[in-house]
């Protein structure tokens, strides 16, 4: 089993950051795979970045060049640096981690006002 954490979110002005932290606890071995997804009322989850141990990252068209998402292997952490936000950025983002199985975390709110 895996367990995640995740710390940041909060409600910040358009135009503003914000860094999410996931930290991920239990069989770490066993993940290849970490990142965020994103679910805005009424809608879909959405996948919006994935840092893939061994060093590639990925990200949805929508946040790129915008979010980073990074990693501390120290700390079994895994970061999202969130720059020049959007309020359609707004939602819920869920860290998860996929190993033997794909792990989630309880996810935090992300409000952008205008």
């Amino acid at each position: 089993q895996v367990q995640l954490v995740e710390s940041g979110g909060g409600l910040v002005q358009a135009g503003g950051s914000l860094r999410l932290s996931c930290a991920a606890s239990g069989s770490i071995f066993s993940i290849n795979a970490m990142g965020w997804h994103r679910q805005a009322p009424g809608n879909q989850r959405e996948l919006v970045a994935t840092f893939i141990f061994g060093g590639n990252t990925n990200y949805a068209d929508s946040v790129k060049g915008r979010f980073t998402i990074s990693r501390d292997n120290a700390k079994n952490t895994v970061y999202l640096q969130m720059d020049s936000l959007k309020p359609e950025d707004t939602g819920v983002y869920y860290c998860y981690a996929v190993g033997r199985a794909i792990y989630w975390g309880q996810g935090t709110q992300v409000t952008v006002s205008s």
